[in-house]
């Protein structure tokens, strides 16, 4: 979907009418539920968790770049609200799933480094929620994790990190293509043969029907398109291209929402709280944390949007 269609979507939703129907044709595919009652109750809220995740997110895009991570993050929160009201028509079930679900520590006066800094996840609230119930993964993928590691992972950061030559992804190809290819050398990079390669992906891809090598590439071609990047493969969304991690430290299945409300977290937490740290960074714009930080707020806003817009509209 291009961001003209998730923009179209979103404001097609933007009606009691719309959502109702939408909410109807979700819970149709959930046993025990009385369809017509539940869409009918949750569909203002539904409703009224996209308006305001979406004005959120775009007071974020106009407002003083200190103050985006807080309207970032919780735009999205509210967006992964509407779609858990989806899955879960009695959605919040208890008090316990209404925090946060993650925790940062308690930042060190000194040689402090955001890239550095790490988050864990807790048992409860909605993080591991949503990994659940948006996902289907019973337990988190990360429950501990640096922030250099998450801002790895997004393809549109790896632009960033090209100029260092320090990009830790590759792209394969294109989202609407059948045909995967990488780089020969990957091979020695995940210290493994061509066979254990191949199977090591193939529980991510569709159906795999033929394999190619030549000197310098390995060609993957599957059945279709995939339908759901969840991770080790992820989406550059401007260039519309595949991105698989090049370094097998990478090799995660994380989904891509989920590394971004992780590292919107903590972004919010310093901005409110670590208020010298803050203030200090854009005063100063010293170190590598202030050409990160800014290159990744131009990014974020769009990348949130569109994943959490195609979760709905697959969802439907």
């Amino acid at each position: 979907m291009t961001k003209q269609d998730i923009s179209a979507f979103y404001n097609s939703l933007q009606n009691l009418h719309s959502s109702q129907n939408f909410l109807e044709n979700c819970y149709a595919t959930i046993d025990g539920v009385n369809t017509g009652a539940k869409s009918y109750e949750n569909s203002g809220t539904f409703m009224y968790y996209l308006d305001q995740g979406q004005l959120f997110l775009t007071e974020g895009k106009k407002g003083d770049i200190r103050l985006k991570p807080l309207l970032y993050f919780y735009g999205m929160g509210h967006i992964i609200k509407a779609c858990l009201l989806t899955n879960r028509p009695n959605y919040p079930e208890s008090t316990s799933i209404l925090a946060h679900g993650v925790s940062a520590r308690k930042r060190k006066k000194k040689d402090y480094t955001f890239i550095q800094d790490e988050v864990k996840v807790q048992q409860n609230g909605l993080f591991t929620y949503s990994c659940n119930y948006l996902f289907s993964l019973k337990t988190p993928p990360i429950t501990k994790v640096k922030m250099d590691f998450l801002f790895r992972l997004i393809p549109e950061m790896n632009d960033f990190f090209a100029f260092n030559n320090e990009e830790k992804g590759i792209s394969i190809g294109r989202i609407d293509s059948t045909t995967l290819c990488f780089p020969i050398s990957i091979i020695d990079n995940y210290h493994l043969t061509e066979r254990a390669f191949i199977k090591r992906i193939s529980t991510y891809l569709p159906e795999i029907k033929k394999v190619e090598s030549t000197k310098k590439h390995l060609l993957v071609r599957i059945e279709k398109p995939i339908q759901q990047l969840n991770g080790p493969f992820y989406c550059h969304w401007e260039k519309q291209e595949i991105y698989f991690p090049c370094d097998r430290t990478y090799f995660v299945s994380v989904p891509e929402i989920l590394i971004h409300y992780l590292l919107l977290y903590n972004l919010s937490m310093i901005s409110r709280y670590e208020t010298e740290y803050w203030g200090e960074l854009f005063a100063t714009k010293y170190g590598v944390d202030y050409s990160i930080i800014v290159h990744y707020l131009t990014i974020v806003v769009d990348k949130v949007e569109n994943l959490l817009g195609e979760w709905l509209q697959q969802r439907q």
